[in-house]
């Protein structure tokens, strides 16, 4: 039944067609306290000329601010021709491909995205790109237990706290146990005492770099795993340390996830994200998501299809493997741009990266402060600095970024500042950072 708009009459009409006495029944989910209860004070209407007045005065108030803050989100600079080429309406306007068969563009730029996680993390096959690190993270644990049949997941401290988060929602709704390994000097288990995997376990869960920036040794990792018939997911948070460490793929691990979001994508206020999974040929008929492959049509000409679905929407209900319905898939164009752009050049930048945090590591022990792990990292690292959220707040204050109090994390360490350096920050910025720390 159809129904014209604006009337109180037509109101009513609705409301007793759907059952319910009141708009306001339709939010009774949400609590009271929460909603809104008398109008959004909002000034009169403008004009174009005078609304954008109000909007460049607002924006105006905005100030520059050197970020040295991580922890799972990274500034990366963007190269303005992905900007230019990713607004183009034939790229922005694109969605899920319904209809595979006359999507080849999309189908062409997951499947070029696809063959770049897989090398860059050194599996045999990636899938479609997954809603965000943390959820492909649950996903590959998923994938664990229905390949093991086992249903405990153990995962290191050193993984990031909200990733964990979201892998222990996961595991409830599945009955799952997720047992935590220790953390010794910023690794996982780092003197041998960790607790290790048994024959319960279905995967060993470990994020290199970790969430306090330190190198984790993933091939004693996966020989751990393996030596118990478990397998060995490692996570990645920071994409462009794929430039200069080791693959995943070559330590032994057996399902590489994480955040791609870092290449080619802005952070965004926090989003959106970008999600990445890549496996061993054995684990391809139960990965999540789609694959797209490449063939030829009736004529011999190259084109490319959805090789897999395993998802809700496209299969049975009951055999999917995930009801993940959709990929994130202008983001991975952008880190399709961003990678073909780069290209070899990735390790450069990453090794850009590492220098930059080394060069902060020794600025700020000349200037007494303590590092807190003394273990290779990447380009975060966690200091010890008294009264970490004062002196994050002192920063702001004086219009730069700190880094992350650890200890909104971990409450074994109180006093303690993750921070992080990519190329967008600069010895001179470093240096500020030290001066500013030491006025306190």
């Amino acid at each position: 039944m159809a129904f014209a708009c604006g009337t109180d009459g037509d109101r009513e009409e609705m409301l007793r067609t759907i059952g319910v006495k009141s708009v306001d029944d339709l939010f009774a989910d949400i609590p009271e306290a929460l909603r809104l209860t008398g109008r959004l004070d909002l000034p009169p209407a403008l004009s174009e000329q005078e609304a954008v007045r109000l909007v460049e005065g607002i924006a105006s108030r905005n100030r520059l601010c050197v970020s040295f803050a991580g922890a799972g989100a990274y500034n990366h600079y963007v190269p303005a021709v992905v900007d230019a080429l990713a607004s183009r309406s034939e790229f922005y306007t694109a969605y899920t491909p319904y209809q595979p068969e006359v999507s080849q563009g999309t189908l062409t730029a997951i499947f070029e995205f696809q063959t770049m996680i897989a090398r860059l993390t050194g599996m045999e096959i990636a899938n479609a790109s997954l809603y965000d690190g943390a959820t492909a993270l649950a996903e590959a644990a998923l994938l664990a237990v229905r390949t093991t049949g086992r249903k405990s997941v153990m995962v290191s401290r050193a993984v990031h706290p909200h990733y964990r988060e979201v892998l222990c929602t996961y595991a409830w709704a599945n009955d799952l146990e997720i047992r935590e390994v220790p953390v010794n000097d910023g690794t996982s288990g780092g003197d041998g005492t960790g607790e290790a995997p048994d024959d319960r376990t279905a995967a060993l869960v470990v994020q290199n770099p970790n969430f306090f920036g330190c190198i984790e040794d993933l091939e004693a990792c996966a020989k751990s795993a393996h030596e118990k018939g478990a397998l060995l997911v490692a996570l990645v948070t920071e994409p462009v340390s794929m430039g200069l460490l080791k693959p995943p793929g070559d330590c032994g691990a057996d399902i590489a996830c994480g955040e791609a979001s870092g290449l080619g994508n802005y952070m965004g206020f926090g989003g959106p994200a970008l999600g990445f999974m890549a496996v061993r040929r054995d684990f391809m008929r139960t990965l999540p998501g789609r694959l797209v492959g490449r063939s030829v049509d009736v004529d011999g000409r190259e084109a490319y299809v959805l090789t897999l679905q395993t998802r809700e929407q496209h299969i049975r209900r009951e055999r999917a493997t995930s009801n993940i319905c959709t990929n994130q898939g202008l983001c991975a164009l952008r880190t399709v741009m961003y990678l073909s752009l780069l290209g070899p050049r990735l390790r450069e930048l990453a090794e850009l990266n590492h220098r930059l945090a080394s060069y902060c590591s020794r600025r700020l022990e000349d200037g007494g402060y303590r590092i807190m792990f003394n273990r290779p990292f990447f380009n975060e690292i966690a200091v010890q600095v008294p009264g970490t959220e004062q002196a994050i707040q002192r920063l702001a204050r004086e219009g730069m970024g700190g880094g992350i109090a650890l200890g909104r994390y971990y409450s074994e360490y109180p006093d303690a500042m993750l921070i992080c350096c990519t190329e967008l920050i600069t010895p001179s910025d470093i240096d500020a950072l030290v001066s500013m720390l030491r006025a306190g």
